[in-house]
Parts: C-alpha cells; sequence; structure tokens
C-alpha cells in the first residue's frame, strides 16, 4: 500500500500529516512555507510512495467556502497536471486550528510552544487526515 497525505494549506504555510504504508496510524510530517509546497512534495514523492493527497477544504459556519479555497483549487490543478496518478481529495477542516490548539494545551506543552503557529499547522492536518480516515 502506499501512504496518505494530509495538507492544512494556509497563505504562508502548509501544516503536513502522513500515515503509515498500511493507511492505519497519522503522524505530523513536517510545516513548509506554501511557496516551497510542490517542491516539498517532489522530493517526498522521490522517496515515498504516496497514493493520495487531502486537502483541508476551509469553510465559514454558514458552511459557504472561504476565499482559500480558490487557492486551494488552483494548486491542485497544478498537482494533477504534474502527478496525474496521484488522488486528490478534500476534508471539511472546521475547527481543526482549535482542536490542534487544545491538543497542544492539554500535552502540558508550555505557552511559548502552544504559540507555535508551525506546531498548530502540522497538528491541524493531522486531525484534518484522521477525520478523513474516520479515526475521529
Amino acid at each position: 500500500m502506499a501512504r496518505i497525505l494530509g495538507i492544512d494549506y494556509g497563505l504562508k504555510r502548509c501544516g503536513i500529516a502522513a500515515t503509515d504504508p498500511f493507511q492505519i496510524i497519522v503522524n505530523a510530517l513536517d510545516t513548509v512555507e506554501t511557496k516551497n509546497l510542490e517542491s516539498f512534495l517532489s522530493k517526498y514523492f522521490e522517496t515515498e510512495q504516496v497514493e493520495k493527497i487531502v486537502f483541508g477544504h476551509p469553510v465559514h459556519k454558514d458552511g459557504n467556502d472561504t476565499y482559500l479555497v480558490k487557492n486551494i483549487q488552483d494548486f491542485c490543478k497544478k498537482l494533477q497536471n504534474k502527478w496525474p496518478e496521484k488522488i486528490i481529495d478534500f476534508q471539511d477542516e472546521s475547527f481543526t486550528s482549535v482542536m490542534a490548539k487544545d491538543a497542544i494545551m492539554m500535552s502540558g506543552a508550555k505557552k511559548k510552544k502552544r504559540q507555535d503557529k508551525a506546531l498548530v499547522d502540522r497538528i491541524s492536518a493531522v486531525i484534518i487526515l484522521q477525520k478523513y480516515l474516520k479515526h475521529i
């Protein structure tokens, strides 16, 4: 089997999570600047077999898409052109940042660690992928 990646896409940076090859366990992988995401994926695909990429789908409380959806869709088109064999899917990412912050706080992390936005993005990517796999 191959891994599934989860991406919490943002304008500045993206949190990335990945499953194990059996698609059972989800781990935080990295946080990269959005401008470097395509390059990061290229390098990752050289060493790891990935069958699917799941992007968080950001929506407002009323259920309408946020401004970020267009950016995500444009990026996904680039990915599909470059790697047509990769399946791209989406998962509602509502409240994943709040859940990530709560998880970090419950872990007993110090205040400085709790304010680390890159860590929040990685944990959000984990939660997006867990929700997609119906682990939570």
